[in-house]
């Protein structure tokens, strides 16, 4: 049962000098993600989204407030949370079905769940018959099907995503999505998803956090109450899509 809780959240990253000033990222993130919940954060670039990540995956701790999972504080890296990043992060001299293996490894599991747990996810990404292809000899949308596969495998309470899908052309992105949207609707982990695409938040989510410029804080909580697989000339899809594009406008606007 996995709920993210951020209060107050602060990061601010020092300067090197006297003439290097400190930055801050963000400031009074404030925010919860329900128990299998598919949520996005969207924001121009620079607002904090990839930091506001980094947090939740435990590789940055806040300079103020909390960020709690189960009401348990995140300090450090932990294998109830496991980030997909947009480069895929593959190791390039393992196979497919080692490299969803690792995190099995690292864990401990024993050889025979191991080889359970990846087939089973190999079938669930459909990449079977490619266990044995190393990522040079596959296509973007597969490598980020292999990091899809290696994140669940550790059987995480939340998936994180740093823009899993911003290198893919637009084709194989659309595919990627509706793909992402399948195994979501069949492993059920609370999910958070870093991307600068509306169309891509709207797609997936149930909620949607819009971001402030920087120092990064939450404008809006939005809530997708539309079904899936969602048209994207739907009026309503279009009427969110306006609404959000003007949130994020908005903030170019104060900017200059």
């Amino acid at each position: 049962m996995a709920t993210l809780t951020a209060s107050g959240v602060a990061k601010e990253f020092p300067g090197h000098s006297a003439d290097d000033p400190s930055v801050m990222a963000l400031r009074g993130v404030n925010f919860t993600v329900n128990h299998n919940e598919f949520c996005s954060v969207l924001g121009h670039s620079g607002c904090g989204k990839t930091t506001l990540l980094t947090l939740v995956a435990g590789f940055e701790e806040p300079t103020e407030g909390e960020l709690l999972l189960d009401g348990k504080p995140i300090g450090k890296p932990g294998w109830e949370r496991s980030m997909i990043f947009q480069d895929y992060a593959l190791f390039h001299w393992l196979t497919v079905e080692d490299n969803i293996a690792f995190g099995l490894q690292m864990k401990n599991v024993a050889r025979e769940k191991q080889k359970s747990i990846v087939n089973n996810y190999i079938h669930l990404v459909g990449l079977t018959g490619f266990e044995k292809r190393y990522p040079h000899q596959l296509s973007g949308g597969m490598r980020q099907r292999v990091s899809i596969a290696r994140a669940l495998a550790v059987e995480p309470q939340i998936l994180l995503m740093d823009e899993p899908f911003a290198a893919l052309d637009a084709q194989n992105r659309g595919l990627m999505q509706q793909e992402m949207l399948r195994i979501w609707q069949h492993a059920r982990k609370t999910c958070l998803l870093v991307t600068h695409s509306i169309e891509e938040a709207i797609a997936l989510s149930d909620r949607i956090l819009v971001m402030t410029r920087r120092p990064g804080t939450i404008k809006a909580d939005l809530y997708v109450d539309l079904p899936r697989p969602r048209d994207e000339d739907d009026p309503n899809v279009i009427a969110l899509k306006k609404q959000i594009r003007e949130l994020i406008h908005n903030e170019f606007e104060i900017e200059r």
